[in-house]
């Protein structure tokens, strides 16, 4: 079975792929009469479908072991940034790199990875298949240093680079950068993908629109919060120019009506991330509001240190969201997982769908039923067979 996602499934199906794309995409029957030699591989009795698309992801935190305990969002926040200053640059690498496995092994085959850590880059890019796309991640209230600074450096990174996929910029959050950072990064990144942090907890709503709570005492001792109360995230980051259709909003658990518009208008992109929102025990993600709106509604994992199971695993994402929201079609829910992912980050028609000249990035699953079942039975599989990435097979996967 093939399912391309973007049409219906196609029963004793086939895809053709030549060097790092897709050829043709159709029944086998059709398929094998196509003029040239080809080199037939008979997967067995399973289901080709697109590689996962993970749309936020922090692969340097896999390893790090944070306490949830009774701590509020602003304690788990200290607690990594203490944690963070402990940590040398080879468990950076380490965990980095036990994150991408966890990944490749559980289907997705590609990341949208925030980089706190760019000195690993591109070393950390050449020692996995997976397609990873690095969003540099700027803050700057603990260091100081001015905007201006801190986004030319940035850039400079991402030039010297040379990324094999995507490369764009992160600033963290709202709380944690500066107005005139996000309104640089604003004119800057016209043409670049940025993803950010917004309206993720309560404590930061609260902190936007009422100036109190929690998050606002700490960081009132460090940073500037004149830019605080009388608004809210979504607000704030629309007033600095971000939110356009280049702008992922990551885990948006908070919002108004007028967010909600404001996201739509935009053409943004919001991830849900599930697991890390049952973490923290945020309230319903709006996704609802969000679907009437018209707002392309991503997945992904986050980090392994804001989950109870500490595994980077979309199908478990997809699972969890099934579990929350019961009545949205399956279909829909794998969409979330793959082409909404692509449009997210621009690369419509090059991942999260197959079909001709796509990048050959599937995957397979199990799978001997009937073409009805074969949403569901994809979305709560718990084996994937092969992946392929840019056409190479890897095989098996444990």
């Amino acid at each position: 079975m093939v399912l391309p996602i973007s049409g219906p499934p196609i029963e004793n199906g086939a895809v053709v792929i030549k060097g790092e794309r897709i050829a043709g995409v159709g029944k086998w029957s059709q398929l094998r009469s196509v003029p040239g030699s080809m080199r037939v591989t008979d997967l067995g009795e399973v289901v080709l479908l697109p590689g996962l698309v993970n749309a936020h992801c922090h692969l340097d935190y896999t390893d790090m072991r944070i306490k949830r305990g009774d701590k509020s969002f602003t304690d788990w926040a200290r607690e990594i940034i203490r944690t963070k200053r402990t940590w040398n640059l080879e468990q950076y690498r380490a965990s980095w790199l036990r994150g991408a496995r966890m990944l490749l092994e559980s289907g997705t085959t590609t990341v949208g990875d925030i980089e706190a850590v760019p000195q690993l880059l591109p070393r950390a890019w050449n020692q996995t298949p997976l397609r990873v796309c690095s969003f540099l991640e700027m803050t700057g209230v603990a260091s100081g240093k001015e905007p201006k600074i801190i986004l030319r450096g940035a850039l400079k990174e991402i030039s010297e680079l040379k990324s094999r996929d995507l490369t764009g910029l992160s600033p963290h959050a709202l709380y944690s950068t500066v107005p005139e950072l996000l309104r640089l990064t604003a004119k800057a990144a016209r043409k670049t993908r940025v993803t950010m942090h917004v309206a993720e907890s309560e404590e930061e709503f609260e902190m936007y629109a009422h100036r109190k709570g929690e998050l606002f005492d700490w960081l009132s001792k460090v940073r500037d919060v004149s830019d605080c109360g009388e608004t809210t995230p979504v607000a704030a980051v629309q007033r600095a120019g971000l939110l356009r259709r280049n702008f992922l909003a990551v885990h948006a658990n908070y919002l108004t009506a007028s967010d909600g518009r404001a996201l739509a208008r935009s053409g943004a992109s919001v991830v849900h991330c599930p697991s890390s929102h049952s973490y923290f025990g945020h309230q319903r993600f709006p996704f609802e509001k969000l679907k009437r709106a018209g707002v392309n509604i991503c997945l992904g994992t986050d980090s392994a240190a804001s989950m109870r199971a500490r595994e980077l695993n979309m199908f478990s994402e997809m699972q969890q969201f099934a579990r929350v929201y019961p009545d949205v079609p399956h279909a829909q829910i794998l969409r979330m997982a793959t082409g909404n992912g692509a449009r997210g980050f621009g690369l419509e028609g090059v991942i999260g769908e197959l079909r001709c000249k796509a990048s050959a990035d599937l995957i397979a699953v199990k799978f001997t039923g009937k073409v009805a079942d074969v949403s569901s039975a994809v979305l709560f599989t718990k084996r994937v067979t092969h992946v392929f990435i840019r056409g190479r097979m890897h095989q098996p996967v444990t």
